[in-house]
């Protein structure tokens, strides 16, 4: 098999890579780069649970080839936190009870990440569309949206402050 350089900025850190053409994005970013935060759950798009930030936008990177993010600027989970101090949608998770199992959470927060990147004011109708393309076998969904909608506040503090 031949091999494709690609060359990529992954939470704020350049890297490059020797991969093969078929190798997903998923693959390379648990295999090759060690962020395993990033998790492999139906293979086709459905669950969300490999949901990463590429460009700005979320995608599911189990149906995104490595070479198709060759020049891009991606986010996994692991780039969430800075140092020890959570981003307000980990935070938020955690306070509201947005997990249970803790599979689906990774691709949950980096859906949620976008979401409020994209809308900081969401209403609880968009939040539940936001994030129809990630599924949770654990929950009856309620403390995740109420954990998106926590976050979104929190996000919003400062600017407040600030004013």
């Amino acid at each position: 098999m031949s091999k494709h350089i690609v060359s990529m900025t992954v939470n704020g850190r350049k890297v490059e890579e020797a991969v093969e053409a078929r190798t997903l994005l998923v693959h390379f970013l648990r295999e090759k780069l060690n962020l395993t935060g990033t998790h492999i759950g139906c293979d086709t798009s459905h669950c969300g649970a490999c949901t990463v930030d590429v460009d700005g936008k979320s995608i599911k990177s189990c149906t995104h080839l490595a070479v198709q993010c060759d020049g891009s600027d991606i986010k996994t989970v692991e780039g969430l936190a800075q140092g020890a101090t959570l981003h307000a949608v980990q935070q938020a998770f955690y306070q509201e009870h947005g997990l249970q199992c803790g599979f689906c959470t990774p691709g949950m927060l980096m859906r949620a990440y976008r979401l409020l990147q994209d809308n900081p004011n969401p209403t609880e109708d968009e939040v539940r569309a936001g994030m129809a393309g990630n599924l949770c076998r654990c929950t009856g969904y309620q403390n995740i949206v109420k954990a998106v909608l926590t976050a979104a506040r929190m996000l919003q503090q400062p600017q407040q402050m600030a004013a």
